[in-house]
C-alpha cells in the first residue's frame, strides 16, 4: 500500500457525520501550506480560486493541464490529503472526464468535486442520467488507477435555482448509485434544509458556508460531516489587493496592508 493509498483511506475517514472535516479551501501552493500550517487535516482546491490565479474565469473555462500541473503543485506543497474542484470533469465527453480523474490521480490528489451545473448556455444543469455517466466515468477511472478517490458529487439545484429539496435529494440518490461517496450541496446553509438533506442523504453530506452561515458546531448538530469554505477565501484575498490598489492610487496611503502575513514567517512556511 502507497503514501497516496493511505492518504486515500485516511481522507475518507475524516467524513464524520457530526464530527465535520472543516476544508479551508486553497487555490495555489502558499495558500495551501498557510492552511495546513494553521491546523487543516486535509486540503482542498477551489476551482475559481484557481482559475483566477491564473487569469481564467471561473466555470469549465480553464482546461485540464493547467488545473492538473496545479493540483501537483499543491499535492507536493503539504503532507496531507488534497482533493480537488475539477469543476464538471474538464471534457465534454465520459472518456475526456476519465482522462481528467487519471491525470489528477497521477498528481496526487486523492478526492475530487464533481458538479452537474453547466456553464454553455443552456439548461442550469446536467440531465441526471449524462451525470451519472460522468460520475460512473470518474469511479472507474479512480478504481483502474488503483486509488481508492473520494468522489464528491456537487449537486447545483440551490446554488443555480434549479430545485429545492426533492429535487436534490432525487439526484443525490442517482449519484451516490452512479459510483460518488459523498454529496456536495453549496447554496444553502438553512438549517431546517440542511436537517432533511442530512436526514434523506446516505451518505457524508458537505455544505458551503461563508459570512453568515452557520458556525462549525451548529452544522455538525446538524449532521453535517464537510464543511467548505469555497472561493470565499481567495474573494477576501483578492479583496485586499483591490482595497490597496484603489487606496494607493487615490489617497496615496497604505492602510489597507495593515495586519499582513509576515514577509519572515511566510518565507519559513514556503521553504518548509
Amino acid at each position: 500500500m502507497n503514501d497516496q493509498h493511505i492518504r486515500a483511506l485516511h481522507f475518507r475517514s475524516l467524513h464524520v457525520p457530526g464530527e465535520p472535516l472543516v476544508l479551508v479551501n486553497a487555490w495555489d501552493a502558499a495558500s495551501a501550506r498557510i492552511v495546513a500550517a494553521a491546523g487543516a487535516r486535509a486540503v482542498a482546491t477551489t476551482s475559481a480560486g484557481v482559475a483566477w490565479s491564473l487569469g481564467a474565469p471561473d466555470g469549465d473555462a480553464l482546461g485540464r493541464g493547467p488545473a492538473v500541473d496545479l493540483v501537483r503543485r499543491v499535492v507536493a506543497a503539504v503532507p496531507l490529503p488534497v482533493t480537488a474542484d475539477i469543476e464538471s470533469g474538464y471534457g465534454d465527453t465520459v472518456d475526456e472526464v476519465a482522462a481528467t480523474v487519471r491525470a489528477v490521480v497521477a498528481a496526487g490528489a486523492v478526492g475530487v468535486n464533481v458538479e452537474d451545473a453547466r456553464h454553455d448556455g443552456g439548461a442550469p444543469l446536467r440531465e441526471v442520467a449524462d451525470q451519472c455517466a460522468r460520475l460512473a466515468a470518474v469511479r472507474g477511472a479512480a478504481d483502474h488507477a488503483g486509488v481508492p478517490l473520494y468522489v464528491n458529487a456537487r449537486i447545483d439545484t440551490f446554488l443555480r435555482g434549479a430545485g429545492g429539496v426533492e429535487e436534490t435529494l432525487a439526484r443525490a440518490h442517482a449519484y451516490l448509485a452512479a459510483g460518488a461517496d459523498g454529496v456536495f450541496v453549496p447554496g444553502t446553509v438553512d438549517p431546517e434544509t440542511v436537517a432533511a438533506l442530512v436526514a434523506a442523504i446516505p451518505a457524508p453530506l458537505n455544505v458551503l458556508v461563508g459570512p453568515g452561515a452557520p458556525a462549525v458546531p451548529e452544522l455538525a448538530r446538524l449532521g453535517v460531516a464537510r464543511i467548505s469554505l469555497g472561493s470565499s477565501v481567495a474573494e477576501a484575498a483578492y479583496a485586499v489587493a483591490r482595497r490597496a490598489a484603489e487606496e494607493a492610487f487615490g489617497a496615496g496611503t497604505y492602510d489597507a496592508l495593515a495586519g499582513a502575513f509576515d514577509y519572515g514567517a511566510l518565507n519559513d512556511l514556503m521553504r518548509g
